[in-house]
């Protein structure tokens, strides 16, 4: 993937908003300990976008040997875009208000389920300083009929790792840990638990893709990022976060500069679960 595959500025989107093919656009309102943007997207979102409900749309229900947001089932995700009004050609952009560390789960489940998604780089908040119009309310699309290509075929458009495979990745590869870096050296941990990391994985914020204005970094500078963690294309690499929500956002930071990545969905609150699992402390 390019840039230009993964991130659309807000300029851009809005010249295609008016244009004879418009997007899908998904409202992705989340955050962690405030699950339900539901309010958030009624009181203002983008002209003619759909709320997605992180939840309830994104994940299968929780449990402690599967982890706090499980991958869906693909006939259920196809459901669940369905009721979008998704229909099979259209191009499909996702956003938020928190830099696309939410919308990056709907970026990246739609992209393992075949489709080609961007994110609207910067959100809501890049949407709102470049003074483009917004809608109060919820939009009711008419139901689409999209087909997704791993419901079909049974093939996989993203990689992903089961919790073995993440045991394993750091003998010949690279394992980024998403999470805040508190987290990680295992000080605190406010939703899982067991505190720490997996063994051998290197800390690597999500926060840290964006800048402040909450846009992506230039790609010079995400680039040199990666490569500061052994993330250069030249080895193996995979993610994992808290649920493999935000991982999600580093899993597109990375294809934004071309290196592929395979997210740990799962991730620590999978791992963690089974004490069985080791867990590592501090900043090695």
């Amino acid at each position: 993937m390019e840039r230009s595959d993964v991130l659309v500025t807000a300029r851009a989107l809005a010249a295609e908003v008016d244009g004879p093919r418009a997007p899908a656009l998904l409202d992705v309102r989340w955050a962690l300990g405030a699950p339900d943007g539901r309010a958030a997207y009624r009181a203002g979102h983008l002209p003619r976008a759909v709320y997605v409900d992180l939840e309830s749309e994104l994940a299968a229900p929780p449990s402690a040997a599967a982890g706090r947001h499980p991958l869906p089932d693909p006939v259920d995700l196809q459901a669940a875009a369905r009721r979008w009004g998704l229909h099979a050609g259209d191009q499909v952009v996702a956003y938020d208000d928190v830099g696309g560390t939410s919308a990056a789960r709907a970026w990246w489940l739609l992209r393992w389920a075949g489709l080609q998604v961007r994110l609207l780089d910067g959100g809501l908040a890049a949407w709102r300083r470049a003074g483009l119009p917004l809608e109060e309310g919820e939009a009711a699309p008419e139901p689409g009929d999209v087909v997704l290509p791993i419901v079909a075929t049974g093939r996989a458009g993203m990689p992903t790792a089961a919790a073995r495979d993440a045991a394993a990745w750091p003998a010949t590869g690279v394992l980024l840990d998403a999470r805040a870096a508190e987290r990680y050296r295992g000080e605190v941990e406010p939703v899982d638990p067991r505190a720490g990391h997996i063994p051998g994985a290197r800390s690597a914020p999500t926060t840290d893709n964006l800048g402040p204005d909450v846009t992506f970094r230039p790609a010079a500078e995400l680039r040199e990022r990666f490569a500061s963690l052994g993330a250069d294309g030249t080895s193996p690499v995979a993610v994992y976060c808290g649920s493999g929500v935000t991982a999600a956002h580093e899993v597109a930071a990375l294809a934004s500069v071309g290196v592929t990545a395979t997210l740990y969905a799962g991730s620590w609150s999978q791992w963690c679960g089974d004490p069985a699992r080791p867990a590592a402390t501090g900043s090695d």
